[in-house]
């Protein structure tokens, strides 16, 4: 039977995903960003987007791409945002009660680093390899959890780096426990420089490729079952035809900043973004 909380493949990541509806355009205001090819613009942190609007939507969301803020559409809170908005702050609004607005603003990095070591402990208690850990992930995960409920102030207090490093030596302990069932040469690419290598068709099952830069790589048709992708730089990556499946701590903001096709295969919790191309035609085949 499964815990409470948990789902019968694990347990339930629901809030653990954006509900802009029930936030203060937080991502939208507490971030800085500069004029870039993710950026049309500058922004210091604490100002508005231009393009945010009084009812705390964004006023370009289904154009953000074409509009030159392709940083925006590729950004993932992992629910962060509702929990400071209508957890922390009791769905006190920056805008009507502005003496809230910069501890807000301090509050909502913090929870959204909080929330995404959440959905990455979540996705490794759903391992069955992992198991032999499952037991300290689901102790970090429920201390992580309590804090996320904290005051503003013990939330801007806590020391993330430390969070971060405990729950990352459990991570890649059941990265390694999941990676170990598959057979042969494991290619170890943890946080190598691989901006643009060709790859295409490569090998790729069971390896590390923790923090590696994949940017513009032509990872076409390649192998990446069982990789493990934790933090994986995969803006521009190339993944048509690629496949996907099995592969750990692999996120959704890392899929909609790489391209790919119909053809590319990924594990069943994610799905392929709108702005991918449709399956390639075979050489040869009827239009």
């Amino acid at each position: 039977m499964p815990r409470e909380g948990e789902t019968p493949t694990g347990p339930d990541r629901s809030g653990l995903r954006a509900d802009c509806a029930n936030c203060f355009g937080l991502c939208c205001v507490a971030l800085p960003f500069a004029a870039s090819a993710d950026f049309a613009a500058d922004k210091a942190a604490g100002q508005p987007c231009a393009n945010l609007r009084a009812d705390f939507g964004c006023g370009i969301h289904a154009h953000l791409r074409e509009r030159g803020f392709p940083g925006c559409a590729v950004f993932d809170c992992f629910g962060a945002g509702q929990q400071v908005s209508q957890i922390t702050f009791g769905g006190r609004d920056w805008r009507r009660n502005p003496h809230t607005a910069s501890r807000m603003f301090e509050v909502f990095p913090v929870m959204r680093q909080l929330h995404e070591l959440l959905w990455y402990l979540a996705e490794a208690l759903a391992l069955p390899p992992a198991r032999p850990v499952h037991a300290d992930l689901r102790r970090v995960r429920d201390d992580i959890d309590r804090l996320t409920h904290g005051t503003p102030e013990t939330l801007v207090e806590l020391d993330v780096a430390a969070l971060r490093a405990d729950a990352n030596a459990l991570l890649l302990r059941a990265s390694e426990l999941v990676r170990a069932k598959i057979p042969g040469r494991r290619r170890n690419h943890r946080g190598a420089d691989l901006i643009g290598a060709r790859l295409s068709g490569a090998d790729l099952r069971g390896a590390n490729l923790r923090g590696a830069y994949l940017i513009a790589a032509d990872l076409t048709n390649a192998d990446l079952r069982t990789a493990d992708l934790i933090g994986a730089d995969l803006r521009g990556a190339d993944l048509s035809g690629a496949d996907l499946t099995g592969s750990i701590f692999l996120t959704q903001a890392q899929l909609n900043a790489a391209k790919g096709d119909a053809a590319t295969r990924l594990p069943r919790t994610l799905v392929h973004p709108a702005h991918w191309r449709p399956a390639r035609k075979a050489a040869g085949s009827k239009p």
